[in-house]
């Protein structure tokens, strides 16, 4: 089935054919309007930022007179609120990625209606897939940034490496949006978001960001070490404290297979929903 778009007499074309899931080359067009419609509810969009730093101001700093030094990546101690700080700023870029992919996708796709009008320009169902993790991750890297500023601020970065941390940030929510959209075209309703919070939870809890990985059993480990949160706070640590290696390599490539696994799901997805 192809997707037909009707064109202006005055554009010289009568009709133009796009194939199910042709990509256009018009994506940006989805994160223009992202940033049209954000700005008119930037109260909303800006709070998804402050859960990350209530708990930095709760645990990492209020709890953290009760806490001992904690063990950084390098073996080297660390004060409690610079073994925090790091973790809750992945979790800052997760939240941005994950909520927008998530929520306000489903939103769009199952109310608002507005994919399928979408659909009637040259867009097709690769370009939305495109254009709304790119406005996910933008959003999860806007988090980064502001988060980072804190930490700057609280004198929490101790290396100029600390830089690469919002370009890391950006694969880390690329990763995170791509699976998050690839999820939410499988859900039937609002009841379904119950299984997001379900994953995001233990996740945030567990992916060693209130501990070090070595106070769980062996076997809750390797459990652990496969959380994406957990390679992200791996990455911010590592940044945080100017501790760069190869295994760096290795927790940014695994964002890069979600984001890819994930895309390319989104975009199937969308092609088969919007277009049968």
């Amino acid at each position: 089935m192809a997707q037909r778009v009707q064109q202006p007499a005055s554009a010289g074309i009568a009709l133009r054919v796009l194939p199910p899931g042709m990509y256009a080359g018009r994506a940006r067009v989805l994160v223009e309007r992202s940033l049209l419609v954000n700005s008119r509810i930037w109260l909303s969009f800006v709070s998804g930022f402050f859960e990350p730093l209530l708990y930095l101001l709760s645990l990492g700093i209020g709890f953290g007179v009760l806490v001992p030094e904690m063990p950084g990546p390098d073996g080297r101690p660390l004060s409690y609120v610079a073994f925090v700080a790091p973790a809750l700023l992945a979790a800052s870029a997760m939240n941005g990625a994950v909520y927008d992919a998530t929520f306000n996708i489903f939103f769009k796709f199952k109310y608002a209606k507005v994919y399928d009008a979408m659909l009637a320009t040259p867009l097709g169902p690769v370009d939305i897939a495109i254009g709304e993790i790119a406005w996910a991750l933008l959003r999860g890297g806007l988090y980064t940034v502001g988060f980072l500023g804190v930490l700057l601020g609280m004198g929490l970065i101790a290396s100029p490496w600390a830089l690469l941390i919002v370009p890391a940030a950006l694969v880390m929510a690329c990763g995170f949006a791509a699976v998050g959209m690839a999820a939410t075209t499988f859900m039937r309703s609002w009841q379904d978001f119950d299984l997001v919070q379900l994953a995001l939870l233990p996740m945030f809890l567990f992916s060693t960001t209130f501990f070090p990985l070595s106070v769980y059993p062996g076997p809750v480990q390797v459990g652990v070490q496969c959380f994406p949160l957990y390679h992200g706070i791996e990455i911010m640590r590592a940044l945080a404290i100017g501790l760069v290696d190869p295994s760096i390599l290795g927790h940014l490539a695994y964002f890069l297979a979600m984001a890819a696994v994930g895309g390319v799901i989104a975009a199937r997805r969308l092609g088969v929903l919007l277009l049968r």
